[in-house]
């Protein structure tokens, strides 16, 4: 399943991401979506991990938690996105 975290710490690491949600289950793959001009984050990210009953548990633990002094928003990715 793959999951958008958006709100995220500029200083926030995809390595920071992977550890976070690897608490909750196997996680396949972390993005953070980067300015291609500036190298700098652009705030937001996706995870993407094995298992959705994992994924499930990891958004509602995750969501709104604090990471680098930035409140992140943590939900599944609609197709769209």
């Amino acid at each position: 399943m793959k999951i958008l975290i958006t709100d995220l710490s500029r200083k926030t690491t995809e390595d920071e991401l992977s550890k976070l949600f690897t608490a909750y289950g196997i996680v396949s793959s972390t993005t953070i979506i980067m300015d291609k001009i500036t190298g700098k984050s652009k705030g937001f990210g996706f995870v993407e991990m094995v298992h959705e009953k994992e994924a499930l548990l990891a958004i509602k633990k995750l969501n709104k938690s604090t990471v680098n002094g930035e409140r992140m928003s943590v939900k599944k990715k609609k197709d769209s996105e």
